[in-house]
């Protein structure tokens, strides 16, 4: 399977820092196609005290915590409109943003894309391919309801950063694992099910 991961600068970049490591675990995905906002990075520093300016792979070897084998991760710049992602030819299984940033998410929805994040993801749509927004924007203001509402008409799935508790987190770890595993849900891609509803969970009366 191929993957595009794309990071804007919305807060909650520990999510995409996940996701990355538990694609890599999956043993599902073959290729997965790296794409940052230019403030991507500014928050990755702020929240994860990571320096990501200029990914190289030492630097996302270091964040990852594995190593990265360039046959798995491929980073593309963001005004590279002539990357694979941009293409419809490109087969790959989708595209998930994760944080997904309320202006990229504008973006997205008006058509009107200006770099490689908002191009792979008007791919997606025009191949009816699938693709994952993960706001983490509160409170939502009409604007980007509207947003939300036109892409998921037009076939987006619209995950907000909003982890459950009925699996009784006890640490934020917990928290993040829990919205990694519903994105990793939306292409079927394995993993723990410690989060998993069973039914089990609902006290007797």
């Amino acid at each position: 399977m191929e993957l595009t991961v794309a990071i804007t600068g919305a807060s909650g970049t520990v999510y995409a820092h996940r996701t990355l490591q538990l694609l890599a675990e999956s043993g599902a995905v073959e290729t997965i196609n790296l794409i940052m906002s230019g403030t991507a990075a500014t928050v990755a520093q702020i929240e994860m005290g990571v320096n990501l300016k200029e990914p190289t792979p030492s630097k996302l070897n270091e964040w990852l915590g594995f190593d990265v084998n360039s046959k798995l991760i491929r980073y593309w710049r963001l005004d590279n409109l002539a990357a694979k992602p941009s293409s419809g030819s490109n087969k790959q299984a989708g595209m998930m943003i994760i944080p997904c940033s309320m202006g990229t998410l504008g973006a997205v929805a008006s058509g009107a894309g200006t770099n490689l994040i908002h191009r792979a993801a008007d791919v997606c749509l025009k191949e009816g391919r699938r693709l994952v927004l993960v706001p983490r924007e509160t409170p939502y203001n009409s604007i980007h309801l509207e947003n939300m509402l036109r892409l998921s008409h037009a076939g987006a799935r619209i995950l907000p950063a909003s982890p459950g508790f009925y699996h009784r987190p006890t640490s934020i770890a917990e928290l993040v694992d829990h919205l990694c595993y519903r994105i990793l849900d939306q292409f079927d891609i394995p993993h723990s099910s410690k989060t998993k509803w069973t039914g089990d969970e609902v006290p007797e009366e």
